[in-house]
């Protein structure tokens, strides 16, 4: 795990790789370029509008961990552009070193954390301080895992734009709270 730590970026790096690669991407074919606009519009406007929960931050220090945030994670996704800046604020506030690791770079990571056998992110490794794995959180919180499986047992009744609308409209009210919380949960 050490490799993967030494190998991924600051969260200031993350942030201006996904400006690159919103603004002036090398590659003109990217399938993902639409969605590097919303995904970096959507990280501005969760550094803007998070605040660290003192309550959270007590609970994170009665708990001791001394260990470190690796977070596996890509600038067009969706659930992350919501997450991961709250995330690393939240652990960055409370002293523990965060780090982004960039899933499509190396799938040997995230090959060994799939979601019902995908690669789906973000994901977060909580780490202790000798690099080993105290436990695993990801992709979404429960809140958007049952918006999915809403969608996904009847898409006739839950459409595709009314779920990721519900979804985005989550995420921009909860502001990373409940991820937060069930990470906390699993240290």
């Amino acid at each position: 795990m050490k490799n993967y730590w030494q190998q991924a970026l600051t969260f200031e790096e993350y942030l201006q790789l996904a400006e690159e690669l919103f603004r002036n991407n090398p590659n003109k074919n990217d399938p993902f370029q639409p969605y590097y606009e919303l995904g970096f519009n959507r990280m501005e406007r969760t550094l803007k509008k998070y605040k660290t929960d003192d309550n959270q931050l007590s609970a994170l220090k009665e708990k001791g961990f001394g260990g470190k945030i690796l977070i596996i994670s890509e600038p067009w996704c969706g659930d992350a552009s919501a997450t991961v800046p709250a995330v690393t604020k939240f652990f960055e506030a409370a002293g523990n070193e965060v780090k982004i690791f960039l899933r499509d770079s190396d799938t040997s990571l995230i090959d060994q954390y799939l979601t019902n056998g995908t690669q789906s992110i973000p994901i977060i490794l909580i780490l202790n301080e000798d690099f080993s794995v105290k436990n695993v959180w990801g992709p979404r919180p429960k809140f958007g895992a049952d918006l999915l499986k809403k969608f996904k047992e009847n898409e006739a009744t839950y459409p595709k734009d009314e779920f990721y609308n519900d979804l985005q409209v989550y995420y921009a009210k909860n502001r990373g709270y409940d991820a937060i919380e069930e990470i906390l949960n699993l240290i």
